[in-house]
């Protein structure tokens, strides 16, 4: 990791950001400590000519990233999802960061797709484009199947992709190393996490076998989301470095007034993609964690259709359970439940104190409320909530940083149709929906259903494992066993016992 190699990347980098003039623009919004101002600035500024010089047209750190390539264009996009770390104003410039790489010769494209499939494409396809999207991990042509007459979107990586890939990474994590070791204060950040989160995000990407299974389990979770659609996955024509799906017909939701201009509702277009988003979310637990407008389309019959699924977003039960009492709590501006949602599930240091973090939470939420709904802003909201949690010590969690990113991402996109839309009032009735089902008395009845399965599977085994673990303790001379060891064992016993007659009748 600390070769003289990726030394010199990290001073190329530092240079090009301090060429381009994006270094103190970066270390502004990241509201980087002193020192590694300083550090950055004097390591950047005698180099600065080793630099690579980037677009002139384009803003400084966009212009930075787009020079450095591919990997630095990914990392500047997936840095966008965190503006806990770049700020929000940064978040929302790195939103807009354009794969504009030349796309490379479509004959190099053929050859892979056959070396990848094993076929000829002359055989298989009855026509294959020139590239008509290019990114910085690959790029799409349109094919037509020449057996069955689909018309289908292949993708295929860039070559080489895997190996600059790599390199770079391993470069990302000396800085984060270096930044750990010299900036305490930027710990609480985890930077080693942020990259790990990074690198495993790209490894899912360079495999487009991985994208391909997100695809089709998104589309299997929503396959009857009225509204709604994923395209289809060609499997036999989809391999490590090749993803083929049906290709589909639709208008960008950049362009809006294309959009309208087919006589779409606004406001019901945007109220669906808001509440498409929340139900995939806490319903599923499985969501499109890149919804900016280049990724989702208003097809011909007006279903809204997602693509480009490299980056999917994962969140536990017991998660979605919190996050949607913190979310109802705001809504419900009942800031102490909000607070009690945090303790509960670990988010905050148990030695701080319930009542003040409530009431640090009422700063964040009371200021947007009883506002126009044009000026209550999820964004604003999540800002304060990153400044209070890091005032109470709350360690960054990539989950959920990635689902607020998301919704902010998402709220962008409905605002375009309607910049009117309560946000408030169109997530309270799919958020609230979610509670019913999943903290009401049916889904109790359910999760103590689930657990009584569970004891009934180590049924026969719960004894011998209290037994094991009252001579344990029995054997343990400091410290003398609690008696509410002595209650969880038996327990557990009873517990173990009544789930298997449960079974059984």
């Amino acid at each position: 990791m600390r070769g003289p190699h990726n030394i010199w990347r990290l001073i190329r980098t530092g240079a090009t950001f301090e060429r381009t003039g994006a270094m103190r623009l970066a270390l502004e919004a990241m509201d980087a400590p002193r020192l590694i101002r300083i550090t950055a600035r004097i390591i950047g500024w005698p180099v600065q000519w080793f630099g690579l010089r980037g677009d002139p047209d384009q803003p400084p750190i966009l212009r930075a990233l787009t020079a450095l390539g591919p990997a630095y264009i990914k990392f500047g996009q997936l840095l966008s999802t965190r503006p806990d770390i770049v700020g929000m104003e940064l978040a929302r410039e790195l939103r807009i960061l354009q794969d504009a790489l030349p796309a490379f010769d479509t004959d190099i494209a053929k050859a892979e797709v056959e070396s990848e499939l094993c076929i000829k494409i002359d055989e298989v396809f009855e026509s294959f484009s020139e590239p008509v999207a290019a990114a910085s991990l690959a790029q799409v042509h349109k094919a037509v199947v020449r057996e069955t007459g689909q018309v289908v979107a292949v993708k295929v990586l860039r070559p080489g992709i895997e190996r600059a890939f790599l390199k770079d990474v391993d470069a990302f994590f000396l800085a984060a190393w270096i930044i750990e070791h010299i900036s305490p204060a930027a710990r609480r950040l985890r930077p080693r996490a942020v990259i790990e989160h990074f690198s495993g995000v790209v490894d899912g990407e360079l495999d487009l076998r991985m994208e391909a299974s997100a695809a089709d389990e998104f589309a299997a979770n929503t396959k009857d989301d009225e509204g709604f659609r994923v395209p289809t996955l060609v499997w036999d024509l989809s391999a490590r470095r090749v993803l083929t799906t049906e290709w589909v017909e639709g208008i960008p939701l950049g362009d809006v007034e294309t959009v309208l201009a087919t006589g779409q509702n606004a406001t019901e277009f945007a109220t669906r993609i808001l509440q498409t988003f929340l139900r995939h979310a806490l319903r599923d637990g499985y969501f499109h964690a890149d919804m900016h407008q280049g990724n989702l389309m208003r097809g011909p019959n007006g279903d809204l259709i997602a693509l480009d699924f490299g980056i999917m977003g994962r969140i536990d039960t017991y998660t979605r359970k919190v996050y949607a009492e913190i979310l109802m709590g705001f809504l419900n501006r009942d800031y102490t439940r909000v607070a009690e949602a945090h303790f509960e599930a670990g988010y905050v240091p148990v030695d701080q104190d319930v009542a003040a973090f409530a009431q640090a939470l009422r700063a964040v939420g009371e200021p947007i409320f009883d506002h126009d709904a044009s000026k209550v802003s999820m964004a604003r909201l999540l800002q304060h909530l990153f400044d209070v949690t890091a005032r109470f010590g709350m360690q960054t969690r990539t989950e959920l940083i990635l689902l607020q990113r998301t919704m902010v991402v998402v709220e962008g996109v409905t605002r375009t149709f309607d910049s009117n839309l309560n946000m408030w009032d169109t997530s309270g009735v799919v958020i609230e929906r979610y509670i019913l089902d999943s903290l009401g008395p049916k889904a109790v009845a359910r999760d103590l259903a689930a657990t009584a399965k569970v004891l009934a599977r180590f049924g026969p085994r719960l004894p011998a494992l209290a037994e094991a673990a009252l001579i344990n303790l029995n054997n343990t001379p400091e410290p003398t066993p609690k008696s509410g060891s002595w209650i969880w064992a038996l327990c557990g016993v009873a517990l173990g016992v009544a789930a298997t007659l449960l079974i059984i009748d």
